[in-house]
């Protein structure tokens, strides 16, 4: 498997396609997340236009067992964040396995 992208090569990346300084770029980068961030944390949702959704979602509280001793616990309610895949994204890291025709 290859090696991840790091920010800085992010960064650079970023930099050399829209000819900007690495500095703005990673301004960029920083403000898109932070406004990302603060528009979940406000309203509950943030689109990034053509990643996806950032999601906060509530937990009910449930019953759950402890898996070492199997006794029943309480699991308080909580709030969650989750990432929604845009569908184009998906489709275009794994695409969609074509449907046979029946006879």
């Amino acid at each position: 498997m290859a090696d991840r992208m790091t920010q800085s090569q992010l960064i650079k990346e970023l930099a050399e396609k829209m000819t900007l300084s690495n500095k703005v770029a990673k301004e960029f980068i920083t403000l898109y997340a932070e406004i990302a961030v603060r528009e979940t944390k406000k309203i509950g949702e943030a689109t990034l236009p053509g990643i996806g959704k950032l999601v906060r979602q509530e937990r009910k509280a449930r019953t759950g067992r402890n898996p070492a001793t199997g006794a029943t616990i309480k699991i308080p309610a909580k709030k969650v964040v989750k990432f929604r895949v845009a569908k184009a994204v998906k489709d275009a890291i794994v695409p969609p396995k074509k449907v046979k025709a029946s006879s």
